[in-house]
């Protein structure tokens, strides 16, 4: 979870402003209205921020950073395919679990960026996919894996772990790597050979 109070003016106003385009929508949240939530004059947001949209463009982006970092200590290790999908699944968890808001922005506002940024962003998330779908063809060719769709293999997999925003209870017993785990059990024991 994020602390508030480390956080400079800037990212505090990008943290309420999720917060806000989480509850009402981007298209419905105002700068009016982050303001208000923030107790300031909505003139003073803009020597922190230029647009709402720089705020969208914000989350977006350093988040698909985020997720591609985590998966790029897995691709170069030398570790099994089972493995390295796991790893890729636990490494995913535990970025959306840092800030269950920002993720939920991230998978539920991005179509509202602009262009060319929402072509930018949707060709980063098409890469990051892609990345899990060679783990899973690697898997495949060496035999670890049944001989599968891999483009629904992978599409159920997302399917899984992009709705964590929505279920996963951080005050919960369950942490995210337990998570992380149980969800990899369950998706890699599916494709495993017998």
């Amino acid at each position: 979870m994020v602390e508030v109070e480390n956080l400079s003016r800037k990212e505090q106003v990008i943290r309420a402003a999720a917060a806000l385009f989480q509850k009402n929508g981007y298209s419905a949240t105002s700068m009016r209205d982050l303001a208000h939530a923030l107790g300031i004059e909505a003139a003073s947001l803009y020597s922190h921020i230029k647009s709402k949209e720089e705020i969208l463009q914000s989350l977006c982006f350093d988040m698909a950073a985020q997720f591609r970092a985590s998966l790029d200590k897995v691709e170069n290790s030398d570790i099994s395919y089972s493995q390295k999908l796991r790893q890729g699944i636990l490494g995913h968890i535990e970025v959306m679990a840092q800030d269950l808001t920002a993720s939920a922005v991230f998978m539920n506002e991005h179509r509202y960026l602009s262009q060319p940024y929402l072509r930018d962003f949707l060709l980063l998330r098409i890469n990051y996919i892609n990345r899990f779908k060679k783990i899973i063809e690697g898997g495949i060719a060496s035999g670890e894996f049944q001989n599968i769709d891999t483009k629904l293999a992978v599409m159920t997999l997302f399917s899984s772990l992009n709705w964590m925003p929505n279920w996963f209870d951080p005050t919960g017993l369950t942490n995210p790597k337990d998570v992380g785990n149980q969800l990899a059990d369950m998706l890699i024991g599916g494709i495993k050979t017998k």
